[in-house]
């Protein structure tokens, strides 16, 4: 075997970007060439099998340029086969399936095979195939953390939980926002949702009520009978609703945000006492929290209730195998905002 061999089997596909650029442009968006990474310390080095595009990655692909002279790959959400583990693994071996959403501190997941520290890892759903598992993750992990952590609903169905809204309850997160509410706490669920086929959705995955964004929140309320919500989780479109959900947050309510709202006046909180939080589901992995194996922890309950029937996955489409074109192709459904659920890729070619 001659050194080009060795060379070529080194080797592995890719998808990255340059420069930032719209998702039309052919070269936003570009099939590349890398070593291939090896495991060292608590990292698995996984196989990928399919991969899910999120807001995040659009964000990050239209803002924030890579170092110059280099190309960076992009993707968080993935379900693959372990090829590899670092001599300090203990939860995985070689051959299990498994899903995650990566850390923005590392190389992304629109690659052949990708490095990820072990705790932030499950192990994939048996019933659902690899595209349907790349869907859930950051999802996942994202509406567990801001209904549980941020907004502290208490698990079980205590009988004064109150009314939680969740805005863009058709989307990625809200469609799974709105399941773990319904089955692990005791709270009135109310969604909203401007389309037919979004409020729709958003009933189907367990709302009890569906109210539409495009008009003021407090009269969508209002004609449901109700004053005020004790828990709110806004999802997308924060700095536009933000003057509503202050006025229909209850007195000491909270307000979980995981946008990235344009400047908006906390201090019309202050009358009722309410607080603000914020969630990042990648503040764990990015700082190394001691709490970080939380999320292979939710990962893997979440994975034993997909199995058990208790979920829904939330994937709508596979856009094809994974590839540059199709990516592009992602990147611009999901800037359009009018999806349902979840987008995936799926197999190298």
């Amino acid at each position: 075997m001659g050194p080009e061999c060795l060379i070529l089997r080194s080797l592995m596909k890719a998808i990255a970007y340059r420069q930032c650029l719209p998702s039309s442009d052919p070269t936003s968006l570009i099939d590349i060439d890398l070593p291939e990474p090896v495991a060292q310390g608590r990292d698995l080095l996984v196989r990928v099998h399919a991969v899910s595009v999120n807001p995040v990655d659009t964000k990050v692909r239209r803002n924030v340029p890579p170092e110059a002279g280099q190309a960076r790959v992009l993707g968080f959400d993935a379900a693959g086969v372990v090829e590899a583990v670092g001599p300090q693994v203990t939860l995985f071996k070689p051959g299990d399936a498994v899903y995650y959403a990566g850390s923005r501190a590392r190389s992304g997941t629109n690659a052949e095979l990708h490095l990820v520290d072990e705790r932030i890892v499950g192990h994939k759903p048996r019933s659902l195939d690899f595209a349907q598992a790349a869907a859930m993750p950051l999802t996942t992990i994202t509406a567990w953390e801001a209904l549980f952590d941020r907004l502290q609903l208490r698990l079980g169905r205590p009988h004064d939980a109150g009314t939680l809204l969740i805005t863009a309850g058709a989307g990625g997160v809200g469609s799974i926002a709105i399941q773990l509410a319904r089955r692990l706490s005791g709270a009135r669920v109310i969604a909203t949702a401007s389309r037919p086929a979004s409020k729709a959705q958003a009933l189907a995955l367990g709302a009890h009520d569906v109210i539409d964004h495009g008009k003021p929140l407090s009269e969508g309320l209002k004609a449901l009978g109700l004053r005020w919500c004790e828990s709110i989780f806004s999802i997308s479109h924060t700095h536009q609703h933000f003057p509503e959900l202050a006025r229909i947050v209850a007195p000491q309510g909270r307000i979980c945000v995981i946008d990235d709202p344009d400047m908006i006046d906390v201090r019309l909180l202050k009358a009722r006492c309410a607080s603000l939080h914020w969630e990042a589901m990648f503040t764990r992995s990015g700082f190394e929290t001691a709490d970080m194996g939380e999320q292979g922890r939710l990962l893997n309950e979440v994975s034993r209730m997909i199995d058990d029937g208790m979920l829904r996955c939330t994937h709508s489409e596979t856009v094809g195998p994974i590839n540059a074109a199709n990516l592009r192709r992602a990147h611009a459904m999901v800037e359009s905002t009018a999806t349902i659920g979840k987008l995936t890729l799926a197999g190298f070619a």
